[in-house]
């Protein structure tokens, strides 16, 4: 990937279309522009309507909105040229040949534009998965929460805890020279001061640990809490799935153990993403398919974050399977009762609608609950590994009486922070979080 080169490539969404944009990012993106609209681009940023012409008929291709950002003023810090066009195939492919026919010129990568954002220091490698996170992003949930991670928040915080991990470092360096001396160094490592270094290390430690808190909600907007509809034959699992699902997901019927195996149905809740999953209905049985049905709806409602236990005829039975399981209690068919339920159970009709609205409030709840942050969001993987990593470089030197090994563990804080911005990377993690996104991004 040669970053001297020009990188072009389709922007938009699948042809044809209304519109189809053509971002071309580099050095010669100047010469796409000359070349297709025949006269020089502009000193700075500039949008207008320009005729297309193809450089070697004459032929007018299109009239397009023609967007040009001048380095390093753009996106990517180079010279940008986007062409709104009509979103024909054949225009668009045709475009493409001339702009690869411009020397220097090449289709993009899949993320090369963001990748090129990040060498020009445009964004960090938190901003960068925040924004991969927004495109992937289907509810509002992940929306505001890929938002807050692309709006830098937890690259402020970072870059703020490595400023005062290498203040940190350098005073405990300065020691070294008077660790020959008659000063006491062990008693200035391990002082209780505020000003002394193992508290100025807790407490960024602290800071780390209470933005890490963020990561469990954050995973769950992101992959969706996992909700198990589990109970009896027949009583309700598969019509409560269809109604919430708004969709015939799976067969209703009134013979036992129609369902056999796990079916599961991601659905939108008040912007939350939920992965509902009907299961077969729990008994004893004979059948060998449904005794397997059986053993993976019990698996199922294990693994699941909440369970949803329809109540059958035998209320103490149900209780008892629910014994010491956090699980939301839902009596179903209250169509056909003409008595309501007490305490914590869920009265609901699948056939009505009577009783979801509270059974949906029930399962956002169970997202709330998680800790929530307004500031730093820890969102993948990759961001709470290395803050945990940092973590336990700082507990340990925190614990350090010589100030050599103190230093030592500031320094591997102060990388695995590095890590995290992308102040400190390799190719092989840049290529990880690059290949996520799209070509054209």
């Amino acid at each position: 990937m040669m970053s001297s080169d020009t990188i072009f490539a389709l922007a938009s969404g699948a042809l044809p279309s209304a519109v189809a944009i053509i971002r071309t990012s580099g050095s010669a993106a100047g010469l796409v522009f000359e070349r297709l609209i025949g006269r020089p681009p502009p000193d700075r940023r500039d949008t207008t309507v320009a005729s297309l012409n193809d450089p070697e008929t004459g032929a007018i291709l299109d009239q397009a909105v023609v967007l040009w950002f001048a380095g390093p003023r753009s996106f990517t810090g180079e010279d940008v040229l986007e062409l709104q066009v009509t979103g024909s195939r054949a225009l668009v492919d045709r475009l493409s040949e001339l702009i690869a026919a411009v020397p220097g010129c090449r289709p993009a990568m899949a993320g090369e534009f963001a990748r090129r954002a990040f060498l020009a220091g445009k964004m960090d490698l938190t901003e960068v998965e925040g924004l991969a996170d927004l495109i992937d992003a289907e509810t509002r949930a992940q929306r505001e929460q890929a938002m807050m991670v692309a709006g830098g928040q937890l690259r402020t915080a970072a870059e703020d805890w490595r400023r005062q991990i290498l203040a940190l470092r350098a005073d405990v360096e300065a020691l070294l020279d008077f660790a020959d001396a008659e000063l006491d160094v062990d008693r200035l490592l391990t002082s209780q001061n505020d000003d002394a270094p193992s508290v100025r290390i807790q407490a960024i430690c602290e800071d780390i640990e209470t933005a890490l808190q963020s990561h469990e909600r954050a995973r769950r907007i992101s992959r969706g809490l996992t909700a198990a509809i589990v109970g009896p034959p027949n009583a309700g699992k598969s019509s409560l799935l269809n109604h919430l699902a708004r969709s015939d997901a799976a067969i209703v019927s009134n013979v036992p153990g129609t369902t056999r195996d796990v079916i599961e149905v991601p659905i939108d809740l008040d912007g939350y993403r939920i992965n509902v999953i009907d299961t077969a209905g729990l008994r004893a049985t004979d059948d060998l398919v449904e005794a397997e049905g059986v053993r993976r709806a019990r698996r199922a409602s294990d693994a699941a974050d909440v369970v949803i236990r329809l109540l059958g005829n035998d209320d103490a039975a149900a209780m008892s399977e629910a014994d010491g399981e956090d699980a939301i209690l839902v009596r179903s068919k209250s169509d056909l009762r003409d008595w309501h339920s007490e305490g914590a159970v869920i009265d609901l009709s699948a056939k009505t609608g009577a009783g979801v609205a509270d059974l949906r409030h029930a399962l956002v709840a169970r997202l709330d609950d998680l800790p929530d942050k307004t500031g730093a969001t820890v969102a993948t993987v990759r961001q709470r590994d290395l803050l945990e990593n940092a973590c336990h470089a700082l507990r340990s030197a925190s614990q350090a009486l010589d100030p050599v090994l103190m230093a030592d563990d500031l320094r591997r804080a102060a990388d695995d922070i590095g890590r995290l911005t992308g102040q400190i990377s390799t190719e092989e993690m840049l290529g990880q979080i690059f290949g996520r996104f799209c070509i054209g991004k």
